[in-house]
């Protein structure tokens, strides 16, 4: 089984918690680059985003010294760091499997607002693929999948299959030595431990807005 950190090439090991709020970080300094804001203390960052200006400090310290005491960070210098440390500086290639509607809808929002994250695939049943069209992607059935990551490098595949497939296409995009899933299919997948996988389960977010709400 995995353990829950990952590591970096200071060979320091940073915990899943520390990785899961970098993305909240960089939307946030995003925000205040529109706004026109220049620089930011810990503190102004922990009013506005509920953690500790310590905290802050802590986890940005993980990757290196980004700010000065009295004199904050600079907003669009740590934007653009959080985004090398993320990886977000670079090109990846996805394919999607699946293409019905959440797929089609996931795609489009990659197209329009990921634009490091190039759709170079999508594949689906045999007698769905005829119908599919996205931008300059190749489209195929599921067997075609290992010949065009012979072909073509890509680092990650979304999964978006019903449940009954979900294993399946995820043993064929290993097979085809695809490092990185998107999985959305709401099972719990099974993959090689040079693979990993981001589960999104909707379901489990919907259930525990339910929980917050059952006594209101």
């Amino acid at each position: 089984m995995k353990n829950n950190t990952v590591q970096y090439k200071n060979k320091k090991k940073i915990s899943e918690p520390v990785i899961r709020r970098l993305p909240r970080y960089r939307r946030y300094l995003g925000e205040l680059m529109k706004d026109g804001v220049e620089r930011i203390s810990s503190g102004k960052l922990s009013e506005m985003m509920g953690y500790t200006a310590s905290q802050i400090r802590q986890d940005l310290n993980n990757f290196g010294a980004f700010g000065q005491q009295g004199y904050g960070y600079k907003v669009d210098f740590l934007y653009e760091q959080i985004g090398k440390i993320m990886g977000l500086d670079k090109e990846y290639s996805m394919v999607i499997v699946g293409f019905g509607r959440l797929g089609q809808a996931i795609a489009g929002y990659i197209d329009q607002y990921e634009k490091q994250f190039r759709i170079t695939g999508i594949f689906d049943l045999p007698d769905k693929v005829e119908d599919i069209e996205f931008k300059d992607a190749y489209v195929a059935d599921m067997d075609s999948i290992k010949d065009f990551c012979s072909r073509h490098k890509v680092d990650m595949a979304l999964l978006t299959v019903p449940r009954s497939e979900a294993q399946h296409a995820c043993d064929t995009v290993c097979e085809a030595g695809i490092k990185g899933i998107w999985n959305f299919t709401s099972v719990d997948l099974k993959i090689p431990e040079d693979v990993h996988c981001e589960n999104v389960h909707m379901s489990d977010s919907l259930h525990e807005l339910s929980y917050h709400l059952k006594d209101k």
